[in-house]
């Protein structure tokens, strides 16, 4: 009964190599296989990523902003100072630049122009108007403030719909709230491409870029 159990002890301290060994190589096996199908194990940063190159992030500050008060150009009356504060909302927010006051220290202007503003039918009858739009069209300049060129201009058009009763005085305030949406709409658009602008590298293209000098 001893002899048996010496012999089944010294089995098991024989076969303890041998299983670490192939453990050992199950393992080196399976690293390789996930290497061979892409898979790549890193630690950076807070945490370990699977496969691939975490997304940069660029260090440098966003450009300053100062957006001048807009020229109204159209036949609607007392649009500038609405559309002026609509822009300095949505490039607050959406055109990733610092919107500064007039009088603070800057690296862009923008300027701008309200075009027209115009309300087509877009259903009637014989007698009555029954649905119109409001189109809204402004242009907008962006001028480096150091070498005072212009790195981007723009054109964009808005547009709000709205329906129309027999009421005039609640036609007028309806047409009203149309067109300060059709103006926030050219705003947050405007932002939006300046933002690509931006990110492509095309405002920093268009500052470089030396001027041309006519003979």
């Amino acid at each position: 009964m001893l002899r048996a159990e010496s012999t089944a002890n010294r089995n098991q301290e024989e076969r303890g190599p041998f299983l670490f060994i192939l453990s050992t190589l199950v393992s080196a096996l399976i690293a390789s296989t996930l290497a061979a199908c892409g898979y790549q194990f890193r630690l950076e940063g807070a945490g370990p990523t699977i496969g691939g190159t975490p997304v940069s992030t660029s260090q440098e500050p966003p450009p300053r902003l100062i957006i001048r008060t807009l020229i109204n150009s159209s036949f609607e009356p007392n649009l500038e100072m609405r559309y002026t504060n609509y822009f300095r909302d949505e490039f607050s927010t959406g055109s990733g630049a610092q919107v500064v006051p007039d009088s603070g220290a800057a690296d862009l202007v923008l300027t701008g122009q309200i075009l027209s503003v115009t309300v087509p039918t877009l259903s009637f009858s014989q007698t009555q108007t029954f649905e119109s739009r409001v189109e809204v069209v402004v242009s907008v300049r962006v001028e480096d403030v150091r070498s005072r060129k212009a790195v981007w201009t723009q054109i964009a058009k808005g547009a709000s719909e709205l329906f129309v009763t027999s009421d005039l005085q609640f036609n007028r305030a309806l047409q009203n709230r149309a067109t300060e949406q059709a103006g926030r709409f050219v705003a947050a658009d405007l932002a939006a491409r300046f933002l690509l602008q931006l990110e492509t590298g095309g405002l920093t293209k268009q500052a470089s870029t030396p001027a041309s000098v006519s003979h």
